[in-house]
């Protein structure tokens, strides 16, 4: 197929940008997000996060820099999920929970309806929460996102967290988009490629995402750093190059 194989010609270049060190052809910056304001005020909801007297204070830091509101929520539950050993467990809640909105546009809407009494969400929250068995660090995280008109963001704030638990366990993904699904060999070459430059201690978590309008190659973000390899790019840069003046005044 025309595809795979421009999919495969791709690979190459990638990995030898990766090994060079050499980014000024194929990378951009990825900016964070604006800091919008401080996540969760020092309230009575704030202080649910922990339940029962704390029996020793744990200092607990958080593995990266979070901006923005969803951030800041992400950050809070990290440290709270950290104390009580449930880490692992909230994640897979919070992402169940994030699933179940995506299947049911109800519950979807739902959650982005601001005009929903603050007690009216935290009532539905606490059902979905008794039904589904999740842990009190999960429900009461939950609720203090639904007593603050939050429920909106709660699928920003799941991938801010599962961030901060890959950080945590030492992972680092690498999300690699292409016009067709990449071929396990092929999948398999640029995660060895990219856990050669991590070296280790890390451990690379390669997620793949399919969009036709790149045109054809790759694009891979990997940490803070975008590798743009993409058909479409590629074009753009040569329609830019063929419309720029030739100058011959020096002939």
């Amino acid at each position: 197929m025309a595809m795979a194989a421009r999919l495969r010609s791709g690979l190459p270049l990638l990995r030898r940008a990766l090994k060079a060190g050499d980014l000024s052809a194929a990378e951009r910056s990825v900016a964070p997000s604006a800091v919008l304001c401080p996540a969760i005020s020092n309230t009575e909801s704030a202080r649910r996060f922990a339940s029962g007297p704390p029996a020793k204070e744990q200092k607990v830091k958080v593995p990266l820099t979070m901006f923005g509101v969803s951030g800041n929520y992400a950050s809070a539950l990290y440290i709270a999920a950290v104390k009580a050993n449930t880490l692992d467990k909230v994640e897979s809640e919070l992402l169940s929970l994030v699933e179940a909105s995506k299947k049911s546009p109800t519950f979807s809407q739902f959650m982005k309806d601001l005009s929903v009494t603050a007690d009216t969400r935290l009532k539905a929250i606490n059902d979905i929460c008794a039904q589904a068995k999740f842990s009190e660090i999960t429900k009461n995280f939950l609720a203090v996102v639904a007593e603050s008109g939050r429920l909106g963001h709660i699928e920003r704030m799941a991938q801010r967290f599962s961030e901060l638990t890959m950080a945590h366990r030492g992972e680092v993904k690498a999300t690699v988009t292409s016009v067709i699904p990449l071929p396990p060999e092929e999948e398999k070459e640029l995660k060895e490629t990219l856990q050669e430059i991590l070296g280790k201690g890390k451990k690379v978590k390669v997620e793949q995402k399919i969009d036709p309008s790149i045109l054809g190659g790759l694009v891979v973000e990997f940490g803070q750093k975008v590798f743009d390899m993409s058909i479409k790019t590629r074009a753009a840069q040569m329609e830019r190059f063929l419309r720029q003046p030739i100058n011959l005044d020096g002939q």
